[in-house]
């Protein structure tokens, strides 16, 4: 009985030991960044639209943007982040591994990426599906017409998978043809190593504009899989994800309520409940984050509301000129929702 009671003893201290290690993981995060003036944003190696750099190193594109927001919503200066690159197969470790405070690279938001990888996702900033692009002269209308064909994916994505699953439940025959990078993905289909390319629809609108004629490619109007995509930190971390989960959040709202990077001086006038709030006028909501009161509006001064920061790097405003489709706001005929401030 004794020997049970000891035992007992050194597993309650054992648990106490570990309840309080998690307990002092929770503000490391925002405290890191604090420390160092400058958030570490992991993003891709280069996806026109979404990340890319360019001749003298200066990042654009859709995630980009959300890397800046949260370092306005901190800093109140959306040049306080440094981007790092990484692979499809590196980005999970380099999080883990503390090489960046959050990934903001196209990730799609599994089950087994959090409960394996003690990863979390702070919301979804995109809707995105996996598609297919195949040569124009081919006159294919479906996926389902893609049998016998040579699929391009890339490691480390839930692309290889998904096409496995959708073409053996069609009793479909294929061959895999998987490349290390984005370009060797590009390069291993226009070069002829396989007949069709397959990932998530943004990423095709994207990789087609690096081909050599791009407009001898079209993407499929079937999608097979959700794919949300949105930001990542690890999950030992509740403060740091709340922080990040809300500024994704907050540009969502923007859009609905109205305010954009242009008239952030006007909404300091409005007198509307919803506004006030957001603008830090009304109620602390900044305190808990450890942010000033005013830092959702920071966060939109710097890079604009989710509607602008969409439409200017991956919608019709762009290149790539994808359609806003289920990414447009729930109120106007989209799933795009973020809960309210108050």
């Amino acid at each position: 009985m004794i020997g049970s009671f000891k035992r007992l003893l050194v597993g309650a201290a054992s648990l106490g030991a570990l309840a309080l290690t998690a307990t002092g993981l929770q503000a490391q995060t925002f405290e890191a960044v604090k420390a160092r003036s400058e958030l570490l944003c992991g993003v891709s190696q280069g996806l026109l639209g979404f990340s890319s750099a360019d001749g003298k190193g200066e990042w654009s594109g859709f995630d980009v943007d959300f890397c800046r927001a949260i370092a306005a919503a901190i800093f109140n200066d959306p040049k306080k982040v440094r981007f790092v690159a990484l692979n499809a197969a590196e980005r999970f470790g380099a999080l883990r591994e503390n090489k960046i405070d959050v990934l903001i690279r196209n990730s799609t938001w599994t089950m087994s990426r959090e409960t394996e990888l003690g990863l979390a996702f702070a919301g979804i900033n995109y809707h995105d599906g996996q598609g297919f692009l195949v040569a124009r002269k081919r006159n294919l209308t479906s996926v389902l017409e893609l049998d016998n064909s040579k699929i391009c994916v890339q490691e480390g994505t839930t692309s290889a998978d998904n096409a496995t699953d959708f073409f053996r439940s069609n009793d479909m025959k294929f061959e895999m043809v998987v490349a290390k990078s984005l370009e060797e993905l590009g390069k291993n289909y226009d070069t002829g190593k396989c007949d069709t390319l397959s990932s998530d629809v943004s990423q095709l609108y994207s990789e087609r504009l690096s081909l050599t004629r791009p407009d001898d490619h079209v993407i499929l109007p079937d999608v097979i899989s959700k794919e949300p995509l949105g930001p990542v930190v690890r999950a030992n971390d509740m403060k740091w994800f709340t922080l990040v989960k809300w500024v994704n959040y907050a540009l969502i709202n923007a859009e609905e309520l109205g305010i954009t990077g242009a008239n952030t001086e006007q909404a300091k006038a409005s007198k509307k409940p919803d506004v006030r709030r957001f603008i830090g006028a009304d109620g602390k909501f900044g305190e808990p984050l450890g942010l000033a009161n005013d830092w959702a509006l920071n966060a939109v001064r710097a890079v604009g509301n989710y509607g602008e920061i969409f439409e200017r790097n991956v919608g019709n405003g762009s290149k790539l000129a994808i359609p806003r489709g289920i990414n447009q706001l729930w109120n106007m005929g989209g799933i795009l929702y973020a809960p309210p401030i108050r």
